[in-house]
C-alpha cells in the first residue's frame, strides 16, 4: 500500500479530534511537484520556500499536540492509580465494604477506562511513528526532485523533537499493562479471546488494533533497513496485548 493511502487510512481510524493533527502529506507532495527540477541554486524559489515553511509548521504542530497529549496522559495515569487505591481502601478489611454488586460494577468501569486509556497511548505512539515515516518519505521525494540533500540533516533534527521521543509514553503503556495484569488477572485464553471480540467495536479498542497492526508492519525487521527506518517493534508480553493479537484478524473485520 502506498504511504498516502496508508496515512489516509490511519487518519480515518484515529480519534476524530486527532484527525487534523497528522502530517499534511498531500499538500507537501503538491508543493514538491511544483518545485523546479532545474539545477539547484543557493536561493530557494517560492515553491521551495513554501515547502520549507509548511514542513517546519508541521513539526511545530506535531510537537504541540504530542506534548499536550503526553501531559494529559501523565495526569490520567495518576488518576487511574488513585481510583484503584480508593476501591481497595473502600472494600478492604478496614473499609466500609459496600455490596459485591457495587464492587464489581466499579471495577468494570475502571477496567474499561484503563483499556481505553491504554489504547489512546498506543495510538499516540503510532501517531509519532507514522508522521516520522511520512516526513522521511516526503523529504526523499524533495531530494530526488531538487538534487539537494535535505533529508539526512532534517531527519537528524526530527530525532530530537518531542513528538519523536516516545520513551515516557512507552513507559506509561507498560505500567498500564502491568496494572491490568495485576488488578484484573487473566481468565482462560478462550474467555479473554471472547472478551476482546466483544469489545472490538467499542471505538478505541478497534482503533488500537489497527494501530498495532500498522506499527508492526512499519517496524518489522527487514533486509532493506536504512538510517531512516524505525527499529523493529517488540510487543510487551502482557495479557492485554496477547488478547489483542489473538483477535486481530477478527476484530478489525
Amino acid at each position: 500500500m502506498k504511504f498516502g493511502k496508508r496515512l489516509k487510512q490511519q487518519i480515518q481510524e484515529s480519534l476524530p479530534e486527532w484527525r487534523d493533527k497528522y502530517l499534511s502529506y498531500k499538500e507537501l507532495k503538491k508543493l514538491v511537484r511544483l518545485i523546479s527540477a532545474a539545477t539547484p541554486t543557493l536561493e530557494y524559489g517560492k515553491n521551495e520556500a513554501d515547502f520549507m515553511y509548511l514542513l517546519n509548521h508541521e513539526i511545530d504542530k506535531f510537537n504541540a499536540f504530542f506534548m499536550e497529549q503526553e501531559e494529559d496522559f501523565i495526569i490520567r495515569h495518576m488518576e487511574v492509580q488513585q481510583r484503584i487505591k480508593r476501591v481497595v481502601d473502600l472494600w478492604g478489611p478496614n473499609g466500609s465494604q459496600p455490596s459485591e454488586a457495587d464492587y464489581r460494577e466499579e471495577m468494570a468501569r475502571i477496567r474499561k477506562d484503563i483499556v481505553d486509556f491504554h489504547g489512546e497511548m498506543v495510538l499516540l505512539v503510532n501517531y509519532s511513528n507514522i508522521n516520522y515515516i511520512g516526513l522521511a518519505k516526503i523529504l526523499k521525494k524533495y531530494d530526488k526532485r531538487t538534487k539537494r540533500l535535505l533529508r539526512l540533516p532534517f531527519i537528524q533534527k526530527v530525532l530530537e523533537q518531542p513528538f519523536f521521543t516516545t520513551d515516557l509514553i512507552s513507559k506509561l503503556v507498560r505500567e498500564c499493562e502491568s496494572i491490568i495484569d495485576a488488578v484484573f488477572p487473566a481468565e482462560k485464553e478462550a474467555e479473554r479471546a471472547k472478551e476482546a471480540i466483544t469489545v472490538a467495536g467499542e471505538g478505541i479498542f478497534r482503533n488500537t488494533v489497527a494501530a498495532l497492526l500498522t506499527m508492526q508492519e512499519m517496524r518489522k525487521g527487514s533486509s532493506t533497513q536504512s538510517p531512516f527506518s524505525l527499529p523493529p517493534l517488540n510487543f510487551p508480553d502482557s495479557d492485554l496485548i496477547r488478547s489483542i493479537h489473538l483477535n486481530t484478524a477478527v476484530s478489525i473485520v
